[in-house]
Order: structure tokens, then C-alpha cells, then sequence
């Protein structure tokens, strides 16, 4: 048990260690203690020091002399000089000499102590600044640079806390090498850990614009932290009564499992209590729609965007006769969240029951028997109704022999199979075998359908191997190779842009030679040319409010009906999106991301139109241009296709016919309740055998030019 004296010691250590205010009550206790004391002595002194000060004509109190003797370094030369002698003299040197010791010795190292304290402090992030307005960063990883710099995007003069409970000198070491270091001034690191309250009044959470609660997707309970922080921040904004709330809380999760929960569940429903937007966050996914839907990304250490080119060409129309195949190497998170956000988006209007042109998604994998049980599990009302393919090319079987689908897994209660126009195939074997390898050759050569290779193993240098030594078919044929690299995507964009276009010293195009019948030439991109570096983990992050601001459109048209747009026109755009927003706080969790994935389509029906009306893919001219019956009865069909794949994924299920409103229409109000509370729905079937509620799918497309014009007319 530690002694008093060293307790002492240790009261003594924390105060000089810890608070400049400490620190100032010690000096301020000393001067006390020395007063006294000097007065003690004086009194004792054999010449009364009130006799001095007043026979002598000193101009001062007496009762202030020992203030003057510690405080003013000329003091005692003064008293000298007004003729202090014997023991007074005596007594006020000792006092002064103390004084000096106090007053100028301690008080210089407070000062000194305060000026190193308040550094040391500003280094470790102890010193809180920024009040309001501000964007919380909660927790510190690879992907944080990349929200900073999507925030500083939207708002170039705002400002971002990042708390996090590592050294935030290396963290602000780490900022000054990112592609946010012209922003450095207006980022500070706080020293915290995100799920205790304590920290939450230093960092004004809630006058907050927004919060992001990131923590650092290496630790492996990093999913289950997160939501403990959201319950903490929820815990503490309930109890503060202040008024104010962040507008939202963007929340990362890393497993997938736990991201397609979080976006059917309402757990997270008492966020929405209090009048704050909750948005899951997952990097895997947010990479999939970066390369879908935005098909660019902001390359680092460069000011410019690159462009990702479109899985399926130009665009699709009704005679198209090709397919959309996508080859995913490996089954990592990757793979399989890219696979579901193509299965949520890749719809087009080439595809029937009749002509099988469905957009398929084949995964290669040594352990694929394995991996589709696992995907199908995670999926299992998907393939309740739609056959698989499976291919095991490790024991010999002919590579051109085209796969038969696969029925075991279809719940054979249902009443229809197979109307679904998009299907998983799994290819077992290693891709570098010579077995894998000509069954990729077959399919670069085959012209029928729009091919894509995305080489997303977890060992970065394996794909990188096989994205420099992929059969020679893949690219003579231009077909793109979406190489997953960990960080830097420089070596792979650098040796894409110099065999992007050749030319001579003259600048002539070098042509392409070989020789049928005759000499025979042609144009060709270099052998390099179309791989495509993604997954970067410092370019992780990637917000889409254009979307977002149409999601919550789409809901405003259901929630009214989709009235005329004669009588939207008349409503001015601020009512608008004041109703717009009202109704989207109170959308459940489930419906918001419906309501998403119909946004982030819109850019695929585009393309589609914008080729049925014979323009340029880039053409974006006459996207606000009413669409006519042919155009709306077309995209109506594939965007309840989308919508029949999205229910499925994200848990809903076809009803049997025991519970199919279509078989028994008389109890048409009951069957409400499966849909709502039991994810039961009976319009998950083929668009030809809907009834009056198809008309929902017809507004969607009819609807698109408004919805694009009313997206832009805010600042969101």
C-alpha cells in the first residue's frame, strides 16, 4: 500500500502532468504558503517591519510588503536602499530569495510546462477545436482518406474530426501521404474510443452534420464494434437535449453477411426515432456499384477520373442477340458481393423465357462444390426457382459441351421455374489448368455473348499473374480484365494507358497484319489495353447522392400514386423534396434499398434507350425526353425482371400456391400480411402473368425523365 508520501508524490505528478489549472492552483498554493510564512517571519524580525515601512516614508501598506518582497524581482534592492537593516534585512532576503524561487522559478515552468503540455496534447488529439457543422470519422483504417476526401467533395470547406484510440501522430503521418494532404488543415485527429460516451461532449456529436463510424476492417469483431457504437451514439443523443442531431450515420460493415441484415431488419429503427438517416456501408459492395453503375473512379495521386468500361457494350436492345457473361476467378467477398450487385443491376430488354439470353455469373473455384453450397444457402430463395449450372472440368469432361441446368435445388411446391433472366454457373478447377484455361479460350472466342473477367483471388500477386498471362484470345477480342490489386492501381493503369492506343514516331496507328489468301491489315489496341485495376483499399469509399436523391423520388411517386406529371409540374421543386424526405424517414429499411436498386438501374435502362433511339452510349441529350409505348412496354418488363431478382436476393420468396393472392383472390387482403411481416410475396413471377400491378413497373420507366430532371434541380 503506497505510503503518503508517496501519494503525495503521485497527486503532485498527475497535476503537473495533466491540467494547466492544476498546475496554477500548486503555484497559487505555494505563494499562499509562503505569505504566511513571511509574515510569520517579519513579525518575528526584532524590527517591526510596520515601524520600517512607516518611519522611513516607504510608500507602501505594511501589510503589503511581503506581497512585494515575492513578487518583484527588484524588491529587495529597494528596501536596501530605504535603509533596511539587521534582522529585517535578513528576514526579507530570505523571503525575496523565496519569492524568486516561486514566482519566477515555477511560474516560468508553468508557462513552459503549459506550452509543452498544450503541444504534446495537440499531437495526441487531447485538444478539441471544431464545435459545429463538422463530419465525425469514428475510428481510423485504410479507407478513411477516401470518405475524407468524398466529404471535402461535397462540402470543400467544412470540417472532419476522426476520432480514433491509435497515435494520432501516425495517423496524421499517414493523412499527409493521402490524397487529402492539401486538406490537412482541416482535418483534426481526436484521441477516443468510439463506443464510450465519454468522448462524445469533446467532439460535439450532436452538431454534427454527419457522422461515419468506420473503426478498422482488419480486427475481427470490427462488425459487432460498429453497432456498438451506433447503440452508444443513439444512447447519447437520446439523453442530450441539446435539439440537434446529425442528419445521418453511415455505418461500415466488412462481413456480407452482416451488410444484407442490416439492410432488410429494422434494427436500427430507433435512429430513425430521432430523425436520422441510418446508411450500411460495405466496402466490397461499394466497389461492385463503383464499377456498374458509376463506371469511373478517381484515380490517386491524380486529379482526373478514369472510366471503367461497360460490361455490356454499348447497350441492349430487343434483337440484341448476345448475352452478358461475367467470370469471376476466386470466391472471395469480392467475387460474390460484385456477383449480387450484377445480379441486382444487369437486366436488359433482349431476354425471354424463349431465347435464354440471361445475364450469367460464373464463378471459378477449386473447392466450387463447397463454395455453391455456401452461396446458395446465403441465396436460397433465388435458387428455389432458378436452375444453376455446374461444371467440373477436373475430370476430363469436353470443354465445348454446353452445361445442363441444374434442378435440384427448386422447391418443386412452386407453380412456375425458370423465369428469372439472370443464372450462376460454378466451374470446378484451378484456373491456371490447362483445362480452365481452354474453357476461357472457348468462351473469348464465342461472339454471342459480352464477356468480362474479374480476377478477385485474395493473394493480390496471383491476380495479377493471371491478369498479365491470360490466353491470347482474351485479348486479342478486347475483352475486359478487372485485375482486384490491394493499394496501388498505378502499375496496372500505366501499362493499360501506354497499350491503350498505338502509334508510330509519325503518330500513325500501327496496324495489325496477317495473311488469308492475301496480306490482310487491321486496327488493334495493344495486348494491355483493357485491364482494369479495382478494390483499392485507400479509394474504398464511394457516396452516389444522385442516386440516393432518386431513390427517395421513387418512393414520393409510389407513395402518391404516381400522379400526373401535369399536377407534378405545379408543385414547386422545395415542397417536393420536403414531402420527398418526410416520406423517406419513415420507410422501413427494406423498402429504402428497393427503392436504391430501382436508382442505380437507371443508368443500365439508359444505355438500352439510348440505343433503341440510335444515339451515341454517351449521348445523354435526350434522356429527358418523354419515352414512347414501345420504349415504356420494353424497359416495364425489364424492370420488373430487376425488381423479381432483387426480392429474391434480399429474402423475400415466391409464394406457393396454398398462398398465392393470384390463386386465391377472394382472401386478396390477407395475403397483405405475408408480404409485410412474413417476406412472402406473390408478385415474384414472370411479368406476363402479373395483373393490374404491373402498372407499377410501367410508371417506374415512364417516370425516368422526371425523376432525372427533378434530381437535378437541388443541391441535396
Amino acid at each position: 500500500m503506497a505510503s503518503n508520501r508517496n501519494k503525495f508524490k503521485l497527486f503532485i505528478d498527475r497535476a503537473l502532468s495533466q491540467s494547466i489549472w492544476k498546475q496554477i492552483l500548486i503555484l497559487v498554493g505555494f505563494l499562499a504558503i509562503l505569505l504566511v510564512l513571511s509574515y510569520i517571519m517579519l513579525a518575528c524580525s526584532k524590527q517591526a517591519w510596520t515601524s520600517f515601512c512607516h518611519d522611513h516614508g516607504y510608500d507602501l501598506k505594511f501589510w503589503l510588503l511581503p506581497v512585494y518582497l515575492l513578487i518583484d524581482t527588484n524588491a529587495l534592492n529597494t528596501i536596501y536602499m530605504n535603509g533596511a537593516s539587521g534582522s529585517l534585512l535578513i528576514v526579507c532576503s530570505i523571503i525575496y530569495v523565496l519569492g524568486l524561487l516561486v514566482c519566477s522559478g515555477m511560474l516560468i515552468g508553468v508557462i513552459t510546462n503549459y506550452i509543452g503540455l498544450r503541444v504534446q496534447n495537440h499531437r495526441d488529439g487531447l485538444v478539441h477545436y471544431v464545435k459545429s457543422g463538422h463530419y465525425i470519422i469514428m475510428g481510423y483504417d485504410d479507407m478513411v482518406p477516401s470518405i475524407v476526401k468524398d466529404i471535402f467533395n461535397k462540402k470543400p470547406k467544412t470540417n472532419v474530426v476522426i476520432v480514433t484510440s491509435y497515435d494520432a501522430k501516425s495517423v496524421n503521418e499517414k493523412l499527409r501521404r493521402s490524397e487529402v494532404r492539401d486538406k490537412i488543415n482541416q482535418i483534426f485527429v481526436t484521441y477516443g474510443h468510439r463506443t464510450v460516451k465519454d468522448y462524445y461532449k469533446n467532439i460535439h456529436l450532436d452538431d454534427a452534420e454527419e457522422i461515419f463510424v468506420v473503426g478498422n476492417r482488419t480486427r475481427s469483431e470490427h462488425d459487432a464494434t460498429n453497432v456498438e457504437c451506433v447503440d452508444s451514439i443513439h444512447s447519447y443523443l437520446k439523453d442530450n437535449k441539446s435539439g440537434h442531431n446529425p442528419k445521418r450515420i453511415t455505418c461500415v460493415f466488412e462481413d456480407l453477411d452482416t451488410y444484407a441484415a442490416f439492410k432488410t431488419t429494422e434494427i436500427f429503427r430507433k435512429i430513425r426515432q430521432l430523425n436520422m438517416e441510418f446508411v450500411p456501408y460495405n466496402f466490397y459492395a461499394g466497389w461492385a456499384r463503383q464499377v456498374f453503375v458509376q463506371r469511373s473512379y478517381s484515380e490517386k495521386n491524380r486529379s482526373i477520373r478514369l472510366e471503367y468500361p461497360s460490361v455490356y457494350g454499348d447497350g441492349i436492345t430487343a434483337d440484341d442477340p448476345k448475352y452478358v457473361h461475367l467470370v469471376f476467378v476466386g470466391t472471395s467477398n469480392f467475387s460474390v458481393s460484385f456477383a449480387m450487385e450484377a445480379a441486382h443491376l444487369l437486366h436488359f430488354p433482349n431476354f425471354s423465357t424463349d431465347n435464354n439470353l440471361r445475364t450469367r455469373i460464373t464463378f471459378i473455384e477449386e473447392n466450387a462444390e463447397k463454395e455453391l453450397q455456401l452461396f446458395a444457402t446465403r441465396n436460397r430463395h433465388f435458387f428455389d426457382v432458378q436452375p444453376y449450372y455446374y461444371r467440373d472440368v477436373t475430370k476430363g469432361c469436353d470443354k465445348n459441351e454446353t452445361p445442363k441446368p441444374q434442378e435440384d435445388l427448386l422447391d418443386m411446391e412452386l407453380e412456375k421455374h425458370g423465369f428469372l433472366d439472370v443464372e450462376f454457373e460454378f466451374v470446378k478447377g484451378n484456373v491456371y489448368s490447362a483445362d480452365v484455361q481452354k474453357l476461357i479460350k472457348e468462351w473469348a472466342k464465342d461472339t454471342k455473348q459480352y464477356l468480362s473477367f474479374f480476377l478477385a483471388m485474395a493473394n493480390q500477386r496471383y491476380n495479377f499473374i493471371m491478369g498479365m498471362n491470360m490466353p491470347d484470345e482474351v485479348y486479342d477480342n478486347d475483352i475486359p480484365v478487372f485485375i482486384r490489386q490491394d493499394r496501388a492501381d498505378d502499375f496496372v493503369t500505366n501499362l493499360r494507358e501506354t497499350d491503350a492506343d498505338l502509334h508510330d514516331k509519325e503518330g500513325n496507328q500501327v496496324k495489325y497484319y496477317k495473311f488469308d489468301n492475301n496480306l490482310q491489315e487491321a486496327d488493334r489496341n495493344g495486348r494491355y489495353s483493357k485491364i482494369y485495376p479495382f478494390g483499392m483499399d485507400d479509394m474504398a469509399y464511394f457516396s452516389d447522392e444522385n442516386a440516393i436523391k432518386q431513390a427517395k423520388l421513387i418512393n414520393y411517386l409510389y407513395y402518391n400514386n404516381f400522379p400526373d406529371t401535369l399536377v407534378l409540374n405545379t408543385r414547386s421543386a422545395k415542397t417536393i423534396w420536403k414531402e420527398a424526405n418526410d416520406y423517406w424517414r419513415g420507410l422501413k429499411v427494406a423498402d429504402r434499398w428497393s427503392n436504391l436498386y430501382a436508382a442505380y438501374s437507371i443508368r443500365c435502362k439508359l444505355d438500352s434507350l439510348r440505343v433503341m433511339r440510335g444515339l451515341d452510349k454517351d449521348d445523354i441529350s435526350n434522356d429527358q425526353m418523354p419515352l414512347s409505348f414501345d420504349e415504356i412496354e420494353q424497359l416495364a418488363a425489364v424492370e420488373h425482371n430487376r425488381w423479381n431478382v432483387e426480392k429474391l436476393l434480399m429474402g423475400y420468396r415466391k409464394a406457393k400456391p396454398y398462398e398465392d393472392r393470384y390463386i386465391h383472390k377472394s382472401y386478396i387482403d390477407n395475403w397483405n400480411n405475408n408480404k409485410k411481416y412474413h417476406y412472402i410475396h406473390s408478385d415474384i413471377r414472370p411479368f406476363g402473368d402479373l395483373d393490374d400491378i404491373k402498372q407499377y413497373d410501367y410508371d417506374i420507366v415512364k417516370y425516368i425523365p422526371w425523376i432525372l430532371k427533378m434530381a437535378e434541380s437541388i443541391d441535396y
